[in-house]
This record gives structure tokens, C-alpha cells and sequence, in this order.
């Protein structure tokens, strides 16, 4: 009998970064900056929610596209903050969180032979993705410290079997957000070559310095093309209830609705019900969001940069990244392996989320999505740090 059974298409991708680097935390008592989950619970009165929900009966099967209430309510929230206007009875799905919204997405509109380009560093699901859908990636670097977009290059990638264009914003791991000057560029190329734009937009409302997110789908042109994918895990930290969201034209949104069914059917139900009284915070719920992570951001910036780090400060998402060459170490396998082991503070190495290997070898992303107290027990541990 074989030994190996894990298909063709996965084996160049093996087992997710994000869980090796949790595991050889547990292992090594080290604490955990390297993948991104708060470790502190959300909003009192979103959990209160879901018990009130549980006890309602709200447990069987949810309807497969999302509890219509919170498309709704969903639906309001893009009408509020960006005078967008989605229908939520067809342009609008509900997903078991954002990894999902992805995989969904492209496995259902991306054919054999179909060309993605994707912008690295990026979140490690689209690649496979792509690749379970068997289509076939183009990448573009977004080099450190500036993670400028050549969008001279995006171009020249562009042919008659490219089909969708993958961004993230704000950016992870590298905290950039997109301008409008850059989304109205990258709405020109889509425009021209009838392109689809998928737009992850999971970190929206963690932005800092008076930086305002641009949904892609906003720009002149681009609401018809642009697959906006969102999650309330993120903006009110509870990852492990796994809400995601697509928006998108109906065509495209029906595509999406036919390959979830068959993937998850349907997401938690009494979670969706909470998540309605998510969405109906006050302003003062993501001004004071902002202010919260702004105090983390600024606390694990001033932590690495008098460790000796060069760091780029972030304008979005929970994640700094930092070039780590005044160390002496090889590679960035190599330097989180002795951070967990010897320091006992995890980060990622960041390569796993280059397919150009080199341009992540001598930099690591740390998580500030954490107590200040967490913060602080790295900050100690991290003033150990030797040169090798």
C-alpha cells in the first residue's frame, strides 16, 4: 500500500505554517506572537448573544447563504461605513470565516488552466486555492521595507488565460494599506483586461495614523468585478466562531453559494445570531478598536526597534514585520526556531508566505493581537536576544 496519501496538488504545500509555529509554542512554553488570534475575548455583549441564541433554539442548520437577519445587518454596515449597496437576499453570502470565503470563491469561478496573480507576501490559503481549483499562480513581490506594487510588472504577467487578480487589504503580513491612487491603477488593468479582483479586506476597521481603508469594490468600475471578502473574527476577536463574508455581484455570488453547499453547507447558527448585535455597535466600537491595537502597535514596535529590529510600521491589520540580519542567522526557519526554543517568544517565519523564498528569508512577523500584559512578558524575554 502507498505511504504517501495526500494528493499531488497538496504536496508542495505541507502542513500550514501557522500551526507549527502554534504547536512548537505549546512545546516549548514560549509565548505565542506568531499566529494571529487575540488572546483575550470579545465583546461582552456579542457573547451574551450567542448564549441568548443557544437558548432560543437557534441549533439546527442555518439557512445555507447565512441567517438572512445578518446579511442584513451586513448588508447596512457596507451602506454606513462606504455607501455601497449589496443586496443580501443575492449578493451576499455568509462562510465558515474568511479562509473558506477564499477557498470557495476560487474553486468556484477558477478553471483548469485559469491564471491567478497573487501579490506576496500573502496569506498562505490563496495559493492553495488556486492550486485545488487547478488553476496556476503568478506572483508579484512586494519588496521590504516600501512593499511597493509594480504594477508594470502586474501587467506584463497579463494574458489571454490570466482570469483574477488576489489583493489584500490592509495587508497581511505586512501592514499596508492600499491607496486609492493604487486601487484606482489596479482598477484601470482589471477594467482593461475584464478581470475578476478579489479584494480580502478581513482586517477593515484595524487601521492606524488617521489611514482610512478603500474597499476595492468603491472604485469607479470595480463593483461589479471586485469579490469582497470580510470576517468578524478580526474586528470583534472572536476567530474561533468562524463568520466570513462575501460580497459580490449576483453572478458571481451564486457561483460561490453552489460550491459552499457542498463544502459546508452552513455556518454555526446560534454564532450567526450573535453576530446581528456585532453589527449593531455604536461608532464609538471601532474608534476605540483603532485606539485599542494602536497602543499594542505602538508597544510591540517600540519593543522590536530597541531590540535591535528594523521594522516597518504597520497602517493595518495586527502584524509587524521586521528584518532580523544584525542576528547572524541563516534564514528565518532557522531564527524563530531559536526564538521559540531559546527565547520563548513565537513569531512566523515569513517565507511561507513568499513562492520567492529569498525575499523572506531575513525577516519575521510578530502578532500584536494580544494582552498588554503579553506584550510586556515578550518585551523581557526578547532582551535576551543574542547576536549568533
Amino acid at each position: 500500500m502507498q505511504k504517501n496519501f495526500l494528493t499531488t496538488k497538496l504536496q508542495p504545500f505541507g502542513a500550514s505554517v501557522f500551526a507549527e509555529m502554534t504547536k512548537m509554542a505549546v512545546e516549548n512554553n514560549a509565548i505565542n506572537l506568531s499566529q494571529g488570534f487575540p488572546d483575550f475575548d470579545g465583546p461582552e455583549f456579542i457573547k451574551e448573544a450567542a448564549c441568548e441564541a443557544i437558548r432560543a433554539g437557534h441549533n439546527q442548520y442555518a439557512n445555507t447563504f447565512g441567517v438572512p437577519a445578518l446579511r442584513k445587518a451586513i448588508a447596512a454596515k457596507y451602506k454606513k461605513f462606504y455607501d455601497l449597496d449589496y443586496n443580501p437576499d443575492t449578493e451576499m453570502s455568509i462562510l465558515a470565516g474568511a479562509t473558506e470565503a477564499i477557498f470557495t470563491t476560487i474553486i468556484s469561478i477558477i478553471n483548469t488552466g485559469d491564471e491567478v496573480i497573487i501579490l506576496e507576501p500573502y496569506y498562505d490559503s490563496y495559493p492553495v486555492a488556486v492550486t485545488m481549483a487547478g488553476g496556476v499562480c503568478r506572483y508579484i513581490t512586494l519588496e521590504f521595507p516600501e512593499f511597493k506594487v509594480d504594477f508594470e510588472k502586474m501587467e506584463s504577467l497579463i494574458n489571454k488565460k490570466t482570469r483574477m487578480i488576489i489583493i489584500n487589504t490592509p495587508h497581511n503580513p505586512s501592514g499596508k494599506v492600499f491607496t486609492r491612487g493604487e486601487l484606482e491603477t489596479l482598477a484601470k488593468i482589471a477594467i482593461k483586461h475584464d478581470l475578476i479582483i478579489m479584494s480580502d479586506e478581513v482586517y477593515e476597521h484595524i487601521t492606524f495614523d488617521g489611514v482610512k481603508h478603500i474597499p476595492t469594490a468603491t472604485i469607479e468600475g470595480m463593483r461589479d468585478r471586485t469579490i469582497t471578502i470580510s470576517s468578524t473574527g478580526k474586528t470583534f476577536s472572536m476567530t474561533g466562531w468562524k463568520i466570513g463574508t462575501v460580497c459580490a455581484p449576483a453572478p458571481i455570488c451564486s457561483a460561490v453559494r453552489t460550491a459552499h453547499q457542498y463544502v459546508i453547507f452552513a455556518v454555526a447558527t446560534p454564532f450567526q445570531h450573535a453576530m446581528i448585535k456585532g453589527f449593531e455597535a455604536p461608532d464609538s466600537f471601532y474608534r476605540e478598536l483603532i485606539e485599542f491595537y494602536t497602543k499594542k502597535r505602538d508597544m510591540m514596535a517600540k519593543t522590536l526597534t530597541e531590540r535591535g529590529f528594523d521594522i516597518v510600521m504597520p497602517k493595518g491589520s495586527y502584524f509587524i514585520m521586521a528584518d532580523f540580519t544584525k542576528f547572524g542567522y541563516k534564514n528565518d526557519v532557522e531564527f524563530c526556531k531559536y526564538l521559540t526554543s531559546q527565547i520563548k517568544v513565537a513569531a512566523i517565519p515569513p517565507t511561507s508566505f513568499y513562492n520567492n523564498k529569498q525575499y523572506g528569508e531575513k525577516l519575521v512577523r510578530f502578532a500584536f493581537c494580544k494582552k498588554e500584559e503579553t506584550l510586556a512578558a515578550a518585551a523581557e524575554r526578547l532582551a535576551a536576544l543574542k547576536v549568533k
